[in-house]
């Protein structure tokens, strides 16, 4: 993929003083820490290193990255080393994407409260897709489950959505056999919509109840408890969204896949298109029209505010494994799901072959010869400053 010609970082460089004067009052710690963070990135004020290419010799001098989880610019390497740890988990059978959308009224709690919301979020969905699936009149299986959180629409304002990749199938209640659906989108949508929506209000209740969730500023009216027991009998009379697409590929597909969602931000660099140093100008898609593409315009001020709504929580876990795929299980109970799928040497043979980069695989190639650089002395920021000769990238 060619090099954007706009960033993120260039909006922030040039509004980003005016931006903080009219928000820093609203601002947390991880939203300043991702705003500096970004704005630094790949820059001389974080110091930088040599890099030569061992097969012809060229050499350039490169500036560092923030590596904040946040920046459009640092999901890559993250995002590989991720794919190669999953590699070795994958199992050798279709999966299925079952997508868990809330209802855009409790956006507002979700401003106030994230880390509690996007927990109830995950809970939710997923006890939602392991109760069903365990269900014999449905699928009779403990299946696994990896989750995504995203937080964002195209348009950049809080839409928070649960992305689950599940393998197509599960251990039966006695751990002999591998079960395959008998549904062409895994688990029947309607069931899984209305149990979502009741495990999430009977949680928001609960919050609610026991005086966790914060209720200010546009939220205020909800800490009166007739007023917030009036939004779940509304939202429980709604029809909640879950997105249910056909079984799709085998591992290698699925790495793909896996991909386009685990470390995404809010927006891409490569989706920006013009910046008059007032106004930013990105394509988008219109899921409510089909997913018409489109281009949407925005005051920058009002473009960086919206980015930085999707700033999450020190610590917060966006990638999660549930079922089977739970950490405190997984070793053991992939090695018995290959097992009763009989495709050990067919999974060794994969293994062998796939083309996902290692951990310590290098991403910048020689733009001479396109070995694979490697880093030959490190720079501080003040030796970077005295340096005439250099190739940021």
């Amino acid at each position: 993929m060619t090099r954007p010609t706009l960033e993120v970082a260039d909006i922030l460089r040039v509004q980003g003083d005016r931006f903080l004067d009219r928000y820093r009052s609203s601002f947390d710690f991880q939203q300043l820490k991702a705003f500096r963070a970004i704005q630094r990135c790949r820059t001389a004020a974080l110091g930088g290193h040599r890099d030569a290419c061992p097969s012809c010799g060229y050499r350039a001098i490169s500036y560092n990255s923030c590596r904040n989880r946040h920046c459009p610019k640092c999901q890559a390497q993250a995002r590989e080393r991720w794919l190669a740890a999953r590699e070795r988990e994958l199992l050798d059978t279709s999966y299925f994407h079952v997508v868990f959308t809330v209802p855009h009224e409790l956006n507002l709690l979700a401003l106030e409260n994230p880390r509690l919301f996007y927990d109830l979020l995950f809970t939710a969905s997923t006890q939602t897709l392991l109760a069903i699936a365990s269900d014999p009149k449905h699928l009779g299986a403990q299946i696994g489950v990896i989750a995504i959180l995203h937080t964002w629409g195209q348009n950049l304002l809080l839409h928070p959505h649960i992305h689950g990749v599940i393998p197509a199938g599960g251990l039966s209640p006695d751990q002999r056999r591998w079960i395959r659906p008998q549904y062409p989108f895994f688990l029947p949508v309607k069931v899984l919509s209305r149990v979502f929506r009741g495990k999430f209000l009977a949680g928001l209740k609960r919050l609610h109840r026991c005086n966790k969730l914060q209720c200010a500023g546009p939220a205020a009216t909800l800490a009166d408890p007739q007023q917030f027991a009036k939004l779940l009998r509304r939202l429980h009379r709604h029809h909640w969204l879950v997105y249910a697409k056909a079984a799709f590929g085998g591992p290698m597909q699925v790495l793909r896949y896996l991909g386009r969602y685990t470390h995404r931000v809010a927006i891409s660099n490569h989706r920006l298109l013009t910046f008059d140093q007032e106004r930013v100008t990105f394509r988008w898609k219109d899921y409510a029209r089909g997913g018409k593409q489109g281009q949407m315009t925005l005051t920058a001020t009002e473009f960086l505010r919206r980015f930085f709504l999707h700033v999450l929580p020190k610590g917060f876990v966006r990638i999660r494994h549930f079922g089977y795929l739970a950490n405190r299980f997984r070793a053991s109970r992939l090695a018995l799901s290959r097992q009763l799928l009989a495709s050990c040497s067919a999974t060794d043979e994969r293994t062998g072959t796939c083309k996902v980069r290692s951990e310590n695989a290098c991403l910048w190639l020689c733009p001479r010869c396109g070995a694979s650089m490697i880093v030959i002395q490190r720079f501080t920021a003040e030796a970077l400053s005295a340096c005439t000769y250099f190739d940021s990238s």
